[in-house]
């Protein structure tokens, strides 16, 4: 029988595989540091960008906050010259008013019977100081307030008898208020 020795050829063909194996993790390892080196690029550009874009954006934020801050002083700007005109306003409104009660008291009073001492008026409320003759001028007074349109919830606080100039008269003390337009 004849033999064949076969195994210089199984360890060239085991040498070739060995090569073949070891080419194949070489050119595997180098794919895969390659496709590591792009994605790190790729990456980096990523970041890059972002790192640009929050940039642009935190000036945009600036920007916007300057002029919110500008808004914001707008703002009180313009509620203090509302809170001014709403001022001016009701002093227009109420401009006339003391001349209107000034202007209706001769009309209300008992003539040659009654003499005021004393008118004032500070907000709603008006104060009447004055002599008469006697009580039913008081209240005929009164009553001409209570049916006047610019006086409302009239009050006799006081009234007391005053001598004056050896005349028995009566001292008053009315207060009332200016009526609700």
């Amino acid at each position: 029988m004849i033999r064949i020795n076969l195994l210089p050829f199984r360890a060239a063909r085991k040498k070739e595989n060995v090569r073949r194996q070891i080419s194949v993790f070489l050119l595997s390892l180098v794919l895969i540091v390659a496709a590591l080196f792009l994605v790190r690029i790729v990456l980096g550009n990523k970041v890059e960008n972002l790192n640009t874009r929050i940039k642009e954006a935190k000036i945009e934020i600036e920007k916007y906050t300057k002029i919110t801050q500008e808004i914001e002083l707008i703002k009180k700007q313009i509620e203090v010259v509302k809170t001014k005109i709403d001022v001016i306003k009701k002093l227009e409104a109420n401009r006339t008013e003391p001349v209107k009660l000034h202007d209706a008291m001769p009309r209300l009073i008992v003539p040659n019977r009654m003499w005021f001492t004393d008118f004032s008026s500070s907000g709603e409320n008006v104060v009447i100081k004055g002599i008469a003759m006697d009580n039913k001028t008081v209240a005929d007074f009164m009553i001409r307030l209570e049916s006047s349109k610019f006086f409302s919830a009239v009050n006799l606080d006081t009234i007391m008898q005053q001598n004056v100039q050896n005349v028995d008269m009566k001292s008053f003390f009315i207060t009332c208020n200016k009526a609700k337009k």
